[in-house]
């Protein structure tokens, strides 16, 4: 058992001090300033006869932990002083100057608070769930923003959200002066999503006129005969169907240019990266025709069952003549 010096704030050192009658050799109980004597280990006790140190086992005995015998009687009104250290191991505990570890669990029944950053190696649970201060942020250590949370609760987003289902929001673009056509490029069709949500708004700079749309494969927009479509005009008679046209035909007639009677629908486009089927598209079409009146249209479509083992990497959209004058569109990737 290791031995720290004296300490009296741990009360490491007792002295026991008694005055002998004639020919006493045992001493115990209380000394003359009733404290009782105890001592834990004779090895760690001194005893002093009129100020002379004597020596164990030879001069006395200690071996009960309460009594201390003298070889040889004293005389009266000699003074007998024991001196007992203490004897304990130094304690496992972390410095709170220097800090430390701990290598076992900690429990805490009050408030943690932490002026530092904290580090967690393995999963940290909260039953209690965790609040974030007005505008915090969570994020990795190279997306510090990943997760921004406004003081009124808003959560931003600044990476795609990534998991089973929903949809990423790859491309949101705005057309503010006439183009020939609009370009989805293989930035956003990827591998990485198989099925896309397309979401538009546009107008035509010329009267009486379709919206159409084409596919590019391997960077090269597809031209040829293999586009098949069929159109469902709500609210009137008649389709538009077609096994072999050089594009998808989006509107079943023509639009009006006038402002206000442009085209707005979506489009689900699948298959793009499936070689075992070809490319398809369907969805919903509203618009203005030539004379303002509004006209539904729902609407589906595939290239040629030839062309299955073609990977999309584009899509352009442009008016069967003239330009897009206007518009909006966005692009979402479905998860699978």
């Amino acid at each position: 058992m290791a031995y720290i010096g004296t300490s009296p704030s741990n009360g490491v050192r007792r002295r026991f001090v008694y005055e002998a009658t004639a020919s006493q050799t045992s001493f115990s109980g209380n000394d003359e300033n009733g404290i009782t004597l105890t001592y834990v280990d004779s090895l760690y006790l001194d005893v002093y006869q009129n100020g002379v140190k004597l020596k164990a086992g030879d001069d006395y005995t200690a071996t009960t932990g309460t009594t201390v015998v003298l070889a040889v009687g004293a005389s009266a009104n000699d003074v007998v002083e024991m001196v007992a250290f203490d004897v304990f191991s130094v304690n496992d505990s972390v410095s709170a100057k220097d800090g430390g570890s701990f290598a076992g669990n900690i429990g805490m029944g009050g408030t943690l608070a932490v002026t530092g950053v904290p580090t967690f190696t393995g999963r940290s649970v909260h039953s209690g769930g965790i609040t974030i201060a007005n505008a915090g942020q969570i994020g990795s250590v190279g997306d510090a923003d990943a997760i921004a949370i406004s003081s009124g609760g808003v959560v931003t987003f600044s990476q795609n959200t990534v998991g089973a289902g929903g949809m990423d929001l790859l491309l949101s673009s705005t057309i503010s002066s006439a183009v020939a056509q609009f370009d989805i490029s293989s930035t956003y069709f990827t591998s990485t999503h198989d099925d896309y949500y397309l979401h538009y708004t546009l107008d035509p700079a010329t009267d009486n006129v379709s919206l159409t749309a084409r596919v590019f494969v391997s960077g090269s927009v597809v031209t040829g005969s293999v586009y098949q479509y069929e159109h469902i005009l709500h609210g009137g008679s008649g389709g538009k169907t077609s096994n072999g046209d050089t594009a998808f035909h989006l509107t079943h007639d023509g639009m009006g240019n006038v402002a206000g009677e442009g085209a707005s629908g979506q489009i689900i486009i699948k298959n793009v990266n499936n070689t075992a089927f070809p490319l398809t598209i369907s969805g919903t079409i509203n618009k203005s025709n030539t004379s303002g009146n509004h006209n539904a249209t729902t609407f589906g479509g595939s290239l040629d069952v030839s062309e299955k083992g073609s990977v999309v990497n584009g899509f352009r959209l442009f008016m069967s003549s003239g330009n897009l004058a206007a518009g909006n569109i966005k692009l979402y990737g479905l998860r699978s």
